[in-house]
């Protein structure tokens, strides 16, 4: 099978083939609430963590709107394989664009990438903190060493935990300020604690990351970092791509069995009753605006300069308030079609429903975006007026 493909087409087709068995593992994995290890190695194997490394360190540097459209692929098959790889990927396609890290660990990182298909994510949150968007200081502290730093705190939701080779982890710093710290696996004193028991995304192993006298070189220190409300960042519109994905699977699925259940009370399937085809009609309409949104401000986010970007955040955060609320939409509607079958763990209906949820807790919140459009707008309106 060929690794890096070099055109997007080709990307997409052998991406198409490799995903096929997600789908048909995620119920285990779900049931389980084990983590798909093979998806993440068949997606290695075709050097899927490497296509968004830009080129200049070897991979295929591809553009925001094409690998969201390939995550939305993976999250067709497997939500929960989608959000993991969807931190990666994000995280792989901007590591270089703030220019903060010292040159050889970024260089190091990259080419474990390109060359073995390494994963990294951040972990940022802190059960004492929440979510990190709030503007929360981490307890996780850094204490200066005449070597490099020591490292001592919690982290919680780190999807991937027991796959990842790379994770950045915040720490509060001696002179009060935030830093950003490289940790490699094979690092002493990390420890994973396997709390992640949910009813969604019950295969993204999200677990707790405890960091015990973790001994770090100065050099590890890649980035300080201000508190509050986060610089745009198109990368995390991989979450909506994923629960659109999600969607899209609900639907495929409410269609093929509104096209062969046909009960006796019926003259043929109920694919024909008008009520059927208003809810499948809905949820067309929802899955085209939605993506309209979403890849139309992904291909803005690629044609714009840097100063252009820093006016995005209220579309950004507008993508994934629509796109996800879209998506819980469509799964409740497609379990309607569907009606009292859904319900049963042998269809796949249920997981989508329960999957689609964490959508409302993944950055950035609903309530957040609101407040940042009404704030926008009362600003232009405010500013129009003088």
């Amino acid at each position: 099978m060929e690794r890096n493909p070099q055109t997007a087409d080709g990307c997409q087709q052998l991406l198409r083939q490799t995903i096929v068995p997600f789908a048909e593992r995620a119920a285990f994995h779900d049931e389980e609430a084990s983590f798909p290890f093979e998806n993440l190695e068949d997606l290695k194997r075709i050097g899927y963590p490497a296509w968004t490394v830009p080129r200049q360190f070897g991979g295929l540097e591809l553009p925001l709107r094409t690998w969201l459209s390939f995550q939305e692929m993976i999250a067709q098959a497997d939500g929960a394989t989608a959000l993991s790889i969807g931190w990666h990927v994000g995280i792989a396609s901007q590591l270089n664009v703030n220019d903060t890290w010292p040159k050889p660990v970024l260089d190091r990182v990259y080419q474990d990438i390109v060359d073995s298909g390494a994963l990294l994510n951040a972990a940022a949150t802190e059960p004492e903190t929440g979510s990190p968007t709030r503007g929360g200081k981490p307890t996780t502290k850094a204490i200066k060493t005449a070597d490099g730093w020591l490292i001592n705190g919690r982290k919680s939701f780190t999807s991937m935990a027991p796959a990842l080779d790379y994770i950045l982890v915040t720490a509060t710093l001696p002179d009060g300020e935030v830093g950003q710290f490289l940790l490699h696996h094979s690092d002493p004193g990390i420890r994973i604690d396997e709390t992640w028991n949910t009813i969604s995304m019950r295969a993204t192993a999200s677990h707790d990351l405890y960091l015990e006298q973790v001994e770090l070189p100065a050099d590890r220190l890649v980035e300080r970092i201000t508190l509050g409300p986060k610089k745009p960042a198109g990368w995390l519109l991989h979450i909506p791509a994923c629960y659109l994905g999600i969607a899209q699977a609900a639907q495929d699925f409410a269609v093929s069995f509104a096209s062969t259940y046909s009960p006796n009370s019926l003259n043929g399937p109920i694919k024909d009753l008008p009520n059927v085809q208003m809810k499948l009609g809905e949820n067309e309409a929802s899955l085209l605006q939605a993506r309209y949104f979403l890849y139309g401000v992904a291909q803005k986010w690629d044609e714009a300069t840097a100063d252009q970007r820093q006016q995005m955040q209220p579309e950004l955060g507008a993508v994934k308030l629509k796109a996800v609320n879209a998506a819980l939409d469509i799964v409740d509607r497609a379990m309607r079609v569907v009606g009292a079958e859904s319900l049963f763990k042998k269809h796949p209906l249920q997981r989508y429903y329960r999957d689609v949820r964490a959508g409302l807790h993944n950055p950035p919140m609903d309530d957040s975006t609101l407040l940042m459009l009404a704030a926008n707008v009362l600003r232009t309106r405010t500013d129009g007026e003088r």
